[in-house]
């Protein structure tokens, strides 16, 4: 009785920690729960591994915090997105499209990734700085992709369940690689060591603009639901150390000398225990009768 009792409240609590960072776009322990055995990345990919940990909450608020880097890719989202009054259904959106394109099948993979090109052509402008812009930019699109490959692995590697292998790490960025070659996007990295020449490489390109800044703080503390801050008030912190400190300094997000591998890393490490713990509350609750394949990926 009482074994059962704490089943439901986990399930419980996970449906509303879910909800409240994603709606009802599904949650990593529910994805690979219902995952396709045709799909972009195979059944035992590094990727599925990667993209089913909670550490991905870490490495997505990471990844925005540095495509917020490049002047031209912050523009399209300063002037076309509406992130500031939709902040939750942004994050459904795009939680739905990273299930989609990891455990769905090739098709829904593809027909997720063309969608996206399709709301990309209206996203185009001029900077601040008076350069033309365009989501489809294969340059831009190759920036986004190596800051999304980057803070997922840097967020698995420290917060993850289980460490990767520098065999696993190159094998994750060489999957990825096939994802981004949909978007008809300039050729991306295959190994850890392509991504880190790639960002030396496009140093000369990146600065924080007040666009960046804006954004940023917006990201520090956005309008979540109040069941959500406690969580986000140690995940943000948690994707903050992951960052290079010149991008953490350019941004003006400063921390602390000490505070993240004392204080920060040890609480996200215990939180994020947790957090594993609680969430795997909806994948035992899921079966393959509740489903019927993957959610469509909402058009904006």
């Amino acid at each position: 009785m009482l074994e059962s009792n704490v089943a439901e409240l986990r399930r419980q609590l996970a449906r509303t920690v879910h909800a409240s960072f994603a709606g009802d776009a599904p949650a990593p322990t529910e994805r690979r729960s219902r995952a396709s055995d045709d799909g972009l990345f195979a059944p035992d990919s590094v990727t599925r591994r990667v993209h089913a940990d909670v550490a991905m909450f870490i490495g997505g608020v990471r990844a925005l915090l540095l495509q917020t880097m490049h002047p031209l890719a912050m523009a399209g989202v300063a002037e076309h997105s509406d992130y500031r009054h939709d902040a939750l259904g942004r994050l459904a959106r795009t939680g739905a499209y990273v299930g989609t394109t990891t455990y769905g099948s090739r098709d829904e993979a593809v027909a997720a990734v063309a969608m996206v090109k399709r709301v990309h052509r209206r996203v185009t402008g001029v900077a601040p700085d008076g350069r033309p812009y365009s989501a489809n930019d294969p340059h831009l699109l190759t920036w986004v992709h190596h800051a999304e490959v980057d803070s997922f692995l840097a967020a698995y590697q420290r917060y993850g369940a289980e460490p990767l292998t520098a065999a696993d790490a190159d094998g994750y960025v060489d999957e990825m690689a096939d994802l981004c070659e949909l978007f008809e996007a300039e050729p991306a990295a295959r190994s850890v060591a392509e991504l880190r020449a790639y960002f030396v490489d496009i140093e000369s390109e990146v600065r924080a603009t007040k666009q960046a800044r804006d954004i940023a703080r917006w990201i520090m503390v956005p309008p979540l639901p109040w069941r959500a801050r406690l969580a986000y008030g140690v995940i943000f912190p948690a994707a903050l150390g992951l960052l290079p400190a010149a991008v953490r300094r350019d941004l003006w997000l400063p921390l602390a000398p000490g505070i993240d591998p004392l204080v920060v890393q040890p609480a996200a490490r215990t939180f994020m225990r947790s957090f594993a713990w609680v969430m795997g509350g909806l994948e035992e609750n899921s079966t393959s009768d509740d489903v019927d394949g993957l959610p469509e990926v909402p058009a904006a």
